[in-house]
């Protein structure tokens, strides 16, 4: 079943913040965790899972961090769900072989189709289309602050 769940949550906001505030060095979780409240737990576990599934690249050493591992255009708040949701472990009601004949043929078709309709939407939302909100909203963007342009 398709909720949100404080993990899809921080999984989301911790993309856009890297992509939002990427500059030339690569997001380190510390500065996620500082600017967006993220619990370190949760953080680090989205983290590599979305390394994983090839939305973020890891970065090693000391200086460190994530990247995308695309253009953030290319990256949709649906392929973040769906890593999430691989994540999740709770049993999905609607996969479960028992109940009444309008649940099963009825009611779980259409929660079914909703569903589909609600990924569907955040397949068409980019995170680029999220840095362009939150541009918008006045967020100031920290990678941008520390760009140096000076040869």
């Amino acid at each position: 079943m398709l909720r949100l769940s404080k993990k899809m949550l921080f999984a989301i906001e911790a993309v856009l913040d890297i992509a939002y505030h990427a500059g030339a060095e690569p997001v380190q979780s510390r500065e996620i965790t500082r600017r967006q409240g993220i619990p370190r737990r949760y953080l680090e576990q989205a983290l590599q899972q979305l390394v994983r599934q090839e939305i973020l690249i890891g970065v090693r050493g000391p200086r460190g961090g994530y990247r995308l591992a695309r253009e953030r255009r290319r990256i949709t708040i649906g392929e973040v769900v769906r890593v999430v949701r691989k994540m999740e472990t709770t049993d999905n009601p609607i996969d479960d072989p028992a109940g009444s004949e309008l649940g099963r043929l009825v009611v779980r078709p259409l929660w079914i189709e909703l569903q589909e309709g609600v990924i569907k939407r955040l397949d068409a939302i980019t995170i680029d289309d999220l840095c362009t909100k939150a541009n918008e909203s006045g967020i100031v963007s920290e990678g941008r602050m520390n760009l140096d342009f000076s040869i």
